[in-house]
């Protein structure tokens, strides 16, 4: 591969100047279902786009998704088969695409770690990966905790070995690096510390019309609290029904309103135990319009989670003015600084008092400036300026 500042092409004049680096953004199916990394490509490609990051050219590289077992009639319905048409698509039809298309770039930026097996398919020295927390490789990483079947270990392990030949490694935060080093999984040279950022709907005020949801605007100035991610269990929804449960029970016309889902078995039983089923709003498939318009109206925004690889819904809740409540955790603490309400990680009655104690009285959380400035602190443009300064240095064949 060559280095950024000996990839020349003649003018006009025929003079030799700089030509853009040709990058691929490697990016996920949209069809598997996980919006922040939608949402980081896509900011990431709008900044390169913008050429506020400097010159290059970037294209968002992924193949058609193809079903499979999921157009098959009765199985297509089930997650089975939707799992087993994501793993061909990952490890079948994505490598044969990229080894198709490699000669049209020079650089390749994944960014998502759980794709790092299409490292294997690229040049040596060309490509880096996003890392934006362990959990992929927890089954080998922390097998007790994550007990996985011998073929899921087999598949994660191709992916940690992709992983391995990346030419640089981008992490979010200072906690996400600590434990890329704790478990040796990426020499620390190659490591780059990269922060997300937030997107321009979420602002304090508006643009335009507030487009709240339907099943949210009634009944009108009906208080909610707000809880933006998905169900898997490290977000820790129990807690946060339960926490629910109990604020509720002070305040019988507060609501829940969750966007994510959507509902594993055990919560929908959660919610009927606790009858709380009338008192809960689940959303799905929200623009970013919609949801900044939850985060300015929710009197409260909570994160339960046990682990988080940055905590995205921390700072676009701040860019909206809205307070926040997050689990005591170091990368939470990272993101959220000063503006932030932290509590103790699944501490049932601490949460509940801490959410009380901000609905009675709203002056008790961060002031509305610290929190604004906080999400401040963190751009699209710093993270394609990094992403993008950081390929730069990659020398000529890099191993």
């Amino acid at each position: 591969m060559r280095p950024l500042d000996e990839h020349r092409t003649a003018s006009r004049d025929g003079a030799a100047r700089p030509a853009p680096a040709r990058l691929a953004v490697v990016c996920d199916f949209r069809e598997e279902g996980w919006p922040s990394m939608d949402l980081v490509a896509e900011m990431l490609l709008a900044e390169l786009h913008s050429g506020g990051a400097g010159p290059v050219r970037a294209e968002r590289v992924c193949p058609p998704f193809r079903r499979r077992f999921g157009a098959l009639p009765l199985l297509g319905r089930r997650r089975l088969a939707f799992n087993a048409d994501r793993l061909l698509n990952r490890f079948w039809d994505y490598p044969r695409h990229l080894r198709r298309r490699r000669h049209e770039f020079d650089l390749f930026h994944l960014c998502d770690h759980s794709y790092a097996q299409l490292l294997g398919e690229l040049p040596p020295g060309s490509a880096g990966v996003f890392c934006h927390d362990l959990d992929t490789f927890r089954c080998l990483l922390e097998p007790d905790r994550e007990p996985r079947p011998r073929w899921f270990r087999a598949v994660t392990r191709r992916t940690l070995r992709g992983f391995g030949r990346a030419a640089v490694v981008f992490h979010t935060t200072a906690e996400v690096r600590r434990q890329i080093e704790c478990h040796g999984l990426a020499d620390p040279a190659r490591l780059v510390r990269a922060p997300l950022g937030v997107a321009p709907e979420f602002t304090p005020v508006p643009a335009g019309d507030d487009p709240v949801p339907e099943a949210v605007a009634r009944p009108a100035g009906a208080p909610f609290l707000l809880h933006v991610g998905s169900c898997v269990p490290r977000k820790r929804i129990d807690v946060l029904l339960d926490v629910f449960a109990a604020v509720r029970a002070r305040r019988p016309g507060l609501r829940l309103v969750q966007v994510g889902g959507p509902w594993p078995a055990a919560r929908v039983r959660q919610l009927e135990r606790l009858q709380l089923s009338g008192a809960v709003v689940r959303l799905t498939g929200l623009s970013r319009n919609q949801l900044a318009a939850l985060y300015r109206r929710a009197a409260v925004v909570l994160l339960p989670s046990e682990a988080e690889g940055f905590g995205l819904p921390v700072i676009e809740a701040l860019a909206c003015g809205a307070r926040v409540v997050a689990s005591d955790l170091p990368v939470l603490r990272e993101v959220g600084g000063p503006a932030v309400v932290y509590c103790p990680v699944a501490d049932t009655a601490a949460w509940a008092d801490a959410v009380g104690r901000l609905l009675d009285d709203p002056g008790a959380a961060p002031g509305r400036a610290e929190r604004l400035a906080r999400a401040a602190a963190f751009s699209w443009a710093a993270h394609a300026r990094v992403i993008l300064d950081a390929y730069r240095r990659l020398p000529a064949g890099a191993p």
